[in-house]
């Protein structure tokens, strides 16, 4: 790579990071304004779960495609239309009158999601190598839990009193946000390269190839169990905690104790855990959610911040290292990066749309959040037990360092 290229990598870093903190303040911030939408909708708990994993829903029929279209086209132009499309959904949040109004508008993230989460990784793969590529990795998502951050804390303490205490103006705030940042992505990114013919024109034999990977396979399937603990905790998260007796206000600052903590964790941990440890490291990080998850439900104020902060650490870690797996499987590689980044998002967001409406479905039934919360622990045990079929690639085995 020439020098240049090689410093203009870290602006690519930056933009990335800037993009995903519009998806996570996008993706946040439904959950600090339950209440209010409840009240003003007339929507029951079963129907805003369903609404909470709408985009989801539809982000799984457009991950593979984007995957495609990302190996084909590059970065650049995709990335831009992704962030547009979820500017488009926060600020369409504004109209609604009932559940049939919110949900398309909460679905269209689904659309442009895709393109930010499949083409961040598929960049990163291009533009870094080596041990730069757990550092870039960890840098850009930490933006995820940034925009989080700021949706659980800003949202009822600034951005509603600003509003008038209008939930709808709120979303055409985080909106307007998201536009400015497409449109720096748009004047300051590039592709390192003319996008190539990577024979990924022939869809189903790129995905057949991969989904013969052994490293693949069992990817997919953590993924899927691992999408649908955090999106399900975290997306009811603010609601959990006000059924506790917080108020909205604080119930968003304890709420943003896992992303807060979150942040130091993605930077830390893809970087210094080494490729040949992957493997138990996630084993490990599965059994550290379930005492977190359990630790958060008890009725101790003090159990409930230890078990929010183990969460924020251990949840936070499982997707850059997933990523990273991915990317150094020799058969999948920055070639078809894009390709198996769509198919992973795919699969995982089934667990992301399940999640949050089998909280929500329970919570009607039971009348509290304990048995989706045990229901979840039980998932991350699943985690622990699968994560050792995966195989360490070649170059990082003990006996090749």
């Amino acid at each position: 790579m020439e020098p240049y290229l090689k410093r203009y990598r870290w602006v690519i870093v930056a933009l990335l990071w800037l993009l995903y903190i519009t998806f996570g303040l996008v993706t946040r911030s439904v959950s600090p304004l339950i209440t209010p939408i409840l009240k003003d909708l007339g929507i029951t708990y079963s129907q805003m779960g369903f609404i909470l994993g709408s985009w989801q829903l539809t982000y799984i029929a457009v991950a593979v495609i984007a995957g495609t279209i990302i190996d084909r086209w590059g970065v650049r132009r995709p990335l831009f239309i992704g962030t547009v499309i979820i500017g488009l959904s926060a600020t369409l949040r504004y109209f609604p009158g009932g559940f049939g109004g919110f949900l398309p508008a909460v679905a269209l993230f689904g659309v442009g999601g895709p393109l930010i989460s499949v083409g961040a990784p598929k960049a990163i793969s291009m533009w870094f190598s080596g041990k730069s590529r757990g550092t870039a990795v960890g840098i850009y998502m930490t933006g995820l839990w940034i925009g989080g951050l700021v949706a659980f804390t800003a949202t009822n303490s600034f951005v509603m009193p600003l509003t008038g205490y209008s939930w709808r103006l709120t979303f055409v705030c985080y909106g307007l946000v998201t536009f400015v940042v497409a449109l720096l992505w748009w004047l300051l990114a590039r592709d390192i390269k003319p996008a190539e013919d990577t024979g990924s024109s022939n869809i189903s034999m790129v995905f057949g190839r991969l989904i013969k990977e052994r490293n693949v396979r069992v990817i997919l399937l953590i993924g899927l169990l691992s999408f649908t603990v955090t999106h399900g905790f975290t997306n009811w998260l603010p609601q959990i905690l006000e059924k506790g007796g917080f108020s909205p206000t604080t119930s968003g600052f304890v709420a943003s104790i896992p992303l807060f903590v979150s942040i130091p964790a993605v930077l830390v941990i893809p970087r210094v855990v080494s490729p040949r440890l992957r493997r138990r490291f996630i084993a490990l990080l599965a059994l550290l959610v379930v005492v977190a998850l359990m630790l958060s439900v008890t009725a101790s104020s003090f159990t409930l911040i230890m078990g929010l902060v183990l969460f924020g650490i251990a949840g936070s870690s499982l997707l850059p290292l997933l990523m990273l797996v991915l990317m150094d499987t020799p058969e999948v590689g920055s070639e078809y990066m894009g390709s198996a980044g769509g198919m992973f998002f795919c699969v995982a967001e089934i667990g992301g749309f399940a999640g949050p409406l089998l909280m929500g479905a329970l919570a009607d039934m039971t009348g509290d959040f304990l048995a989706g919360t045990a229901f979840l622990a039980v998932l991350c045990l699943f985690i622990f037990a699968v994560t050792f079929l995966l195989r360490t690639p070649p170059a990082f085995k003990p006996e090749s360092l």
